[in-house]
């Protein structure tokens, strides 16, 4: 059984073509009727079939290219050079048809090829711009439509997940661990404690507002990432090393809130704090081509087990899809053998 949207397009398909070819029988009718005969009916069969065949190799290419998605600027020039050449394609195989089953119609003269191919391209361009518009507004507004969802779904999921995101950001042992070494520096190093109980502070007030924005500048995200490494060093002392890759023009690029912090935090707990002699966290952000990627590596091994319904991981991937779809992507894998890499690639946005 068909699904439902392509069940739809091939009755859109031949609806629309039928239409096409019985307002050429309605109008030779009206006007020439003489020219009704046995060949104008496989003529208009032949119209028929041309039409259903080029424009559906049109749609194919539109979706695989993934035109769809985008900017209007930059699709007109595309689907105008895609509306000629598939109004040639049409003209192309409608003449050779003809020809084949020798239907061509009476002229009283005779009619150079090019000639036939130009008023057959320009007559088929007719009936392709109309088509082509309507299957991109049908989309257009499908997608807006599905944007407008997609909204709706994180604004659900934030206020469904509230409290899970609060206790899983603001990890319980976390917390203990930082004030059990607060309450340990407070005689030994007061003004480290006093660093650390902001730190902190910084910590739970950015988890606390987390859910009151879509997305963030990557800048502050770091900044609550490098209080939570601040405090971990203080638990860890030497075990833990922090590396930073940041390149500065990636700085004011959007993440979703926290997000970057529980990457960190997964690579603290099932990296470094698994490690009797402690390891590396790196965190990465630069530009791949048309993409802001963002690496979390760890010491560690995957073991060949990836917790996909953990919080962390399955949070990550969700918010991802809501906010940008199908653009952005997110991974965990091993590298060079005794790191683990979090990958996440998000569209660049341009301020």
């Amino acid at each position: 059984m068909l699904p439902r949207g392509l069940k739809y397009y091939w009755i859109c398909q031949v609806m629309g073509w039928t239409f096409v070819v019985l307002s050429m029988l309605f109008f030779a009718y009206s006007f020439s009727p003489s020219r009704i005969d046995g060949r104008f009916f496989v003529r208009l069969f032949l119209i028929f079939s041309s039409g259903i065949l080029t424009t559906h190799i049109l749609r194919a290419y539109i979706r695989r290219s993934g035109w769809l998605m985008l900017p209007v600027e930059k699709l007109i020039p595309r689907m105008a050079v895609a509306i000629l050449f598939t109004s040639l394609a049409c003209s192309l195989l409608l003449l050779g048809l003809v020809s084949v089953f020798n239907v061509q119609p009476d002229t009283p003269r005779k009619i150079e090829f090019s000639t036939k191919l130009l008023a057959a391209t320009l007559d088929n361009g007719l009936f392709i711009i109309p088509w082509t518009l309507i299957y991109y507004i049908y989309h257009y507004v499908a997608k807006s439509r599905k944007q407008e969802v997609d909204t709706l779904k994180l604004e659900a999921l934030v206020k469904e997940l509230e409290l899970k995101t609060i206790k899983a950001h603001i990890n319980p042992h976390f917390i203990f661990n930082a004030l059990n070494s607060i309450r340990a520096l407070i005689d030994e190093n007061p003004s480290r404690a006093r660093d650390a109980i902001t730190e902190l502070s910084n910590i739970l007030r950015s988890s606390m507002q987390s859910e009151k924005s879509e997305t963030v500048p990557l800048e502050k995200e770091l900044n609550i990432v490098r209080d939570y490494l601040a405090l971990e060093h203080i638990r860890f002392e030497d075990r833990l090393q922090v590396e930073y890759a940041v390149d500065e023009d990636t700085l004011d690029q959007p993440i979703p809130p926290m997000m970057l912090q529980t990457l960190v935090e997964n690579a603290i707990k099932h990296g470094i704090g698994k490690q009797m002699k402690g390891g590396v966290v790196r965190i990465v952000s630069d530009f791949r081509e048309d993409y802001h990627e963002l690496l979390v590596q760890n010491t560690g091994r995957l073991n060949g087990h990836i917790n996909g319904d953990g919080f962390g991981i399955s949070s990550t991937r969700n918010r991802l899809q809501l906010l940008f779809g199908n653009k952005a992507d997110f991974s965990i894998q091993e590298s060079n053998g005794n790191m683990v890499e979090a990958r996440v690639k998000i569209p660049v946005t341009i301020p």
